[in-house]
């Protein structure tokens, strides 16, 4: 899964295929957002868990409700998710809001950093850094975070991302640093977390 190329000539035929995959992916989500439960993650990897929410066998975080965006795409060492820029993103410039920019590539890197993890581990962004190349608006129907591993370390790994346009065009770039650990079984976590 690779990005347009920059200022590509057939941005048209790019956003039909998205909107297409987009509606597949959306099609086989059976419920509503909402978390897995303990049963329906343990044993599995983050490829696995991943392959389970694609085909709508556990649902999809809330967070891709609040903010119009959606995984698309996941493989070893990569995650695609995408988005639809709108004015209720938008800060008071009439443009979309860094921190939209942010938590896309955010769950684009991190994600893609959990395909690489075995049963029984999980991971939390350490740090990242993002920079926004050129402003959003809603005049751009979707765009694609892409976030591919660099380094998938036994305790820290390293992920890159770009968030681009159907036409090839770069928005924002960013990297990350996530910490790897023992994933502590659900029911043990204290409420809220």
């Amino acid at each position: 899964m690779t990005m347009p190329d920059a200022e590509s000539p057939d941005a048209g035929g790019t956003l039909a295929r998205w909107i297409a995959e987009e509606k597949a992916v959306r099609d086989r989500f059976a419920r509503a957002p909402g978390f897995a439960r303990p049963d329906q993650v343990e044993g599995r990897s983050g490829m696995q868990m991943f392959e389970a929410m694609l085909a709508g066998e556990i649902p999809r975080p809330p967070m891709g409700e609040t903010l119009d965006f959606v995984l698309v795409h996941a493989a070893h060492g990569l995650a695609v998710f995408q988005g639809r820029p709108q004015v209720k993103h938008y800060n008071p410039f009439r443009t979309v809001h860094g921190g939209w920019f942010a938590t896309l590539l955010d769950s684009a890197m991190g994600c893609a950093v959990q395909t690489t993890l075995p049963a029984g581990k999980a991971y939390t962004t350490i740090e990242f850094k993002v920079n926004l190349v050129r402003p959003l608006t809603d005049a751009v129907a979707l765009v694609r975070a892409e976030g591919e591993v660099v380094h998938p370390g036994r305790q820290v790994a390293v992920a890159e991302g770009r968030l681009a346009g159907p036409d090839g065009k770069l928005y924002a770039y960013g990297s990350t640093t996530c910490l790897v650990f023992d994933r502590v079984p659900s029911d043990t976590r204290p409420r809220g977390e």
